[in-house]
């Protein structure tokens, strides 16, 4: 095996001192013109590669920063982590993405790799917000509200569970589902709240509202909660669902063409994120659209600003918006 080659071979090749490799490496404006171009030749001739993983150790920080998602299998994390990416490469950072796939302690090992490798910043939605602890290294939580420990950014969702239960009672359905879950996370809880506000603004009982819980937000837990709400007593039965997100309303669509239903027909579905699945759906799906990748970018802007001086945490929240599509449009 090659052996590698490292500083004080190149500068013995181009007949300078290791200080100078040094600085053409890290301040190459101090170095005379033809002296940096004959390291650089020599670095070209050698296949030289710094060792970053030193340079990192010395300064005790990184250019890379990380993201620690909720769930990488949901469209919706991938779509934040591309505006999260842009940001950093125009920043001249590099990007680890991280799968905490809802589980806690996963997530606390990752956070602890990450503190080890003296990344510049941490970026994460987090399983529980509350149990996160100050390491030193800057934190901004994304798609989760903070309570002024750290910055973030996030959208109105309660105003996104009201838009979405609003647009179906003004389609006329009185007797509405909402699927979601677990209901320890947050953005269940608050899209939840908002479908209840939206029933008290309408006049309606809160127990016009059927709540089917699920232990998470894949698509295969949407099915199952269409094989539920297919199995209520007809009296009872919701016209309309309101899904927390739009993976639990694409498995829904699945339930009700497998159950022979019609949608919107039988059952008129709202979804919740604007995936890029919700328009493709075999009955484009009405949905409550985040701004994703914005959201990203402005988490990462926001890192980047944490060492600057005199900083203060800022705490941005987009509004939501209603994007309507076959799902949803007969009226009763």
């Amino acid at each position: 095996m090659k052996p590698s080659v490292g500083i004080r071979e190149v500068a013995r090749h181009a007949g300078v001192s290791n200080a100078t490799v040094s600085n053409v490496l890290n301040r190459p404006g101090v170095v005379a013109p033809a002296t940096r171009q004959r390291v650089l030749a020599a670095i070209e001739e050698l296949g030289f590669v710094r060792n970053e993983s030193a340079r990192q150790l010395r300064a005790g920080s990184s250019r890379v920063i990380a993201y620690v998602v909720l769930d990488a299998a949901n469209p919706f994390f991938t779509d934040v982590a591309r505006g999260v990416e842009d940001a950093a490469r125009e920043a001249g950072l590099a990007l680890f993405l991280c799968n905490s796939a809802s589980d806690d302690g996963r997530e606390r090992e990752y956070l602890e790799l990450l503190h080890e490798q003296r990344v510049e910043g941490i970026l994460i939605t987090p399983v529980d917000a509350e149990r996160l602890t100050d390491r030193g290294t800057p934190v901004v939580l994304v798609d989760r509200e903070s309570n002024g420990t750290y910055c973030s950014v996030a959208v109105d969702d309660v105003l996104g569970g009201e838009l979405a239960v609003t647009h179906l009672i003004e389609n006329g359905h009185r007797r509405i589902a909402m699927i979601g879950g677990p209901l320890s996370i947050q953005q269940v809880r608050d899209r939840r709240e908002g479908a209840v506000r939206a029933l008290a603004n309408a006049g309606l009982p809160a127990d016009a509202l059927t709540f089917l819980e699920t232990r998470g937000l894949q698509v295969a837990e949407g099915r199952g909660a269409g094989e539920r709400l297919v199995g209520l007593p007809a009296s009872r039965r919701p016209t309309a669902a309101f899904c927390a997100n739009d993976l639990l309303a694409l498995g829904l669509l699945q339930s009700m063409t497998q159950q022979g239903l019609k949608v919107p027909g039988d059952l008129a579905v709202v979804g919740y994120d604007d995936i890029e699945f919700a328009a493709a759906a075999a009955v484009p799906l009405t949905s409550v659209r985040q701004p994703r990748e914005q959201l990203g970018r402005t988490a990462a802007t926001l890192l980047l600003a944490e060492n600057e001086p005199d900083h203060e945490h800022r705490h941005v929240k987009f509004q939501p918006e209603l994007v309507v599509r076959a799902s949803s449009a007969v009226k009763r």
